[in-house]
């Protein structure tokens, strides 16, 4: 395994633990995020993500795999089970990463996931029937992006 592999490794073990500290410290300061609900996240929204979403986790599994890298890019496969706390719905998410390296850290993590699929089993019936609409993807982008905003500004506040 050669170190973006144990980089990536390191990563979702402790995501698996619920450590995320130990995420956070995997991306580099300019380091960039980008999913089909979080868009471009700087270094410092990408990590105040992941510590806002596993402190409101309650049941959280995670597994990995498919871990590939070379010096400058990398990928996996990983799993996210979990109930969705907006309405206690659970969701299985399917997700493929891709990375981008430099000096031992995450600059660039992308991630990709079948929206519909997932907003079907988030928002049962109304993810089903409206998941597939540009509407619902933004009304959602838009909660997700300020939740963040509220998570980091009362972060900030203690």
């Amino acid at each position: 395994m050669n170190k973006n592999e144990e980089l990536i490794n390191r990563f979702y073990t402790a995501f698996q633990q619920k450590d995320y500290n130990t995420m956070q410290n995997c991306y580099a300061e300019n380091a960039q995020f980008n999913d089909a609900v979080f868009k471009n996240l700087s270094a410092h929204q990408v990590k105040s993500m992941w510590e806002m979403l596993l402190k409101k986790s309650t049941d959280l599994h995670v597994d990995f795999k498919n871990i590939q890298a070379d010096e400058f890019t990398g990928s996996s496969d990983w799993i996210a089970t979990y109930t969705f706390s907006a309405t206690h719905n659970k969701v299985v998410n399917k997700v493929h990463a891709n990375f981008e390296f430099a000096g031992g850290k995450i600059v660039k993590h992308t991630d990709h996931f079948d929206f519909y699929k997932w907003a079907s089993q988030a928002f049962g019936f109304k993810g089903r029937l409206l998941g597939w609409t540009d509407f619902m993807k933004r009304k959602v982008q838009e909660t997700a992006a300020k939740n963040l905003e509220n998570f980091m500004k009362n972060k900030e506040e203690k």
